[in-house]
């Protein structure tokens, strides 16, 4: 490939943005392609969290060395409340963010807007309503998840509650996973992000607000309904004709807890610098973010067989420390992860798969999607 041939990225997502900005502040042609009809369409202005625990550096130095600018809206997170699955509460902090609560959208101060404008600004060329069917020559496959392993449903409102992070355990909030209220400047985010029983999604929701009146002392106004869904897996190459594929298209998202925002800057950055530096992707990718993928599985078994007991222990030792240390080291190398993750790798997909929801009389989050993006 010569330095005057334009790359194609396919998908306005983080992953596919990062590749832009990266390869076009590096001299290359870049055409971004998105088949939805703006940035951010898959979000609702949300509050999601970007992660701050798995790696030693800060994830908004990390995005700062890769060349790109943390001009969007954020809010450093170092302390919140944990819930257990019996409602006892567990206080947690962090002598630095546990990570940054940002907005998904296409509004102004989302993290998908100024990602946008700063792709534009290096030189790339961002064209929406652009459904790519086939594609030629050289490029990055960034379009976002091909399934749904985890589904996120809830309430975006007003309030006047003071900022704050609250996060909840108990399947009848969130089977599988766990249930969170994000507040920041008198707006807000509730949601169940579940990893089973997605088609009673509604009741699993009820029950979250419920939880959250009665122990957070949650308020809400102007409520409007949100949901989202997400793709986890590891794949073996992350590579499709021999092009890149990148962020929640390649599966990079955590199997724990279903962060993924940092996965995906980080794989959109090495899928463009594989490029420029003509290096392999597959190796980069594998050696920068395969470790944390294949944590993620294991601690994804450790986390089912623990049951509620070995959860609320867990829980409590979180709580008695800097609770992004503990969490990094949960993301760290041990010998008996390495032991476990081949039985792990067998059976997280049978785990992660949502037996209830067969796309048949089921209005899930993630079956309305496919109806209105697949036809």
């Amino acid at each position: 490939m010569t330095e005057r041939q334009e790359i194609t990225i396919v998908g306005a997502g983080p992953a596919g943005l990062a590749s832009a900005i990266v390869l076009a502040r590096a001299g290359r042609k870049v055409w971004v392609r998105e088949r939805r009809s703006d940035v951010g369409r898959r979000f609702h202005d949300d509050f999601q969290g970007l992660e701050n625990w798995s790696h030693d550096i800060d994830v908004l130095d990390e995005m700062r060395e890769a060349g790109l600018e943390t001009d969007f809206e954020y809010h450093p997170v170092t302390r919140g409340m944990v819930f257990d699955t019996r409602a006892r509460q567990h206080p947690v902090r962090g002598t630095r963010p546990l990570f940054y609560m940002l907005r998904r959208g296409s509004d102004q101060g989302s993290l998908d807007r100024a990602l946008l404008a700063q792709a534009r600004a290096a030189g790339a060329v961002v064209t929406f309503n652009d459904h790519v069917r086939h594609l030629d020559g050289p490029g990055i496959l960034a379009t976002g998840p091909r399934q749904a392993t985890v589904i996120a449903v809830g309430k975006l409102f007003e309030t006047d509650m003071p900022d704050g992070a609250w996060l909840a355990l108990g399947r009848r909030l969130a089977p599988g996973g766990y249930s969170y209220l994000l507040v920041a400047g008198g707006r807000g985010t509730v949601a169940s992000c579940m990893f089973r029983d997605f088609r009673n999604q509604a009741r699993h929701v009820d029950e979250t607000i419920a939880f959250f009146r009665r122990h957070a002392g949650l308020e809400m106004r102007n409520a409007r309904s949100f949901g989202g869904y997400g793709n986890i897996r590891l794949p073996h190459s992350a590579q499709q004709g021999g092009r890149p594929v990148v962020g929640e298209h390649a599966g990079f998202q955590d199997a724990l807890a279903g962060f993924g925002i940092r996965h995906a800057i980080r794989s959109g950055v090495l899928a463009a610098r594989s490029i420029i530096d003509g290096q392999d992707y597959r190796k980069m990718w594998r050696r920068e973010i395969g470790h944390y993928l294949k944590a993620g599985i294991s601690n994804r078994l450790i986390y089912g067989l623990s049951g509620e007991l070995g959860v609320n222990l867990a829980l409590g030792q979180l709580a008695r420390g800097d609770a992004g240390k503990l969490l990094r080291r949960a993301y760290g190398p041990t010998i008996g992860k390495r032991l476990i993750l081949p039985f792990a790798r067998l059976i997280y997909r049978r785990m992660l798969a949502d037996r209830a929801c067969t796309h048949v009389d089921c209005s899930c989050v993630w079956c309305n999607g496919c109806t209105s993006e697949h036809g």
